[in-house]
């Protein structure tokens, strides 16, 4: 079995987002994908000098929330170990110190793990079902 990397990911949520809520309005950051040149890649930081943005914001207020940033991970990644706790990895770290960040804003923020769970939090937060929103808790 061939593992999906978040780029496909990426791409086959925006296929569905569109098929599915076609009205939403989206948005994924591509940034970690790209090669950039030394000076880009400067200017890249000057205009983003934090880092752990999620990948997918969606510009609509549901359920009193401002909208909704999801950071996507590929099928099988582990976000969190069997505890509940973030595994230690500075990465995941940075990511979730900007979603509570957001959260602080007024905005939904969560990690979502391979397509299913992608599309069921996505479903969730358009759908605005309040009981299913309810992970959106601070990160540790």
């Amino acid at each position: 079995m061939r593992i999906q990397r978040e780029s496909q990911l990426r791409e086959q949520l925006a296929w569905w987002l569109k098929a599915q809520y076609p009205g939403v309005i989206y948005r994924f950051d591509l940034a970690a994908d790209l090669k950039l040149t030394i000076p880009q890649a400067a200017r890249h930081k000057r205009l983003h000098p934090e880092r752990g943005y999620p990948d997918l914001l969606l510009l609509e207020p549901r359920a009193g929330f401002a909208g909704a940033f999801f950071e996507l991970k590929a099928e099988n990644a582990k976000v969190y170990k069997p505890n509940g706790e973030l595994y230690t990895d500075k990465h995941l770290e940075e990511q979730a110190l900007m979603m509570n960040k957001l959260r602080a804003k007024g905005y939904y923020a969560d990690f979502a793990i391979g397509f299913d769970e992608c599309a069921t939090k996505i479903s969730a937060y358009l759908l605005a079902r309040t009981s299913d929103l309810a992970q959106n808790e601070d990160i540790n």
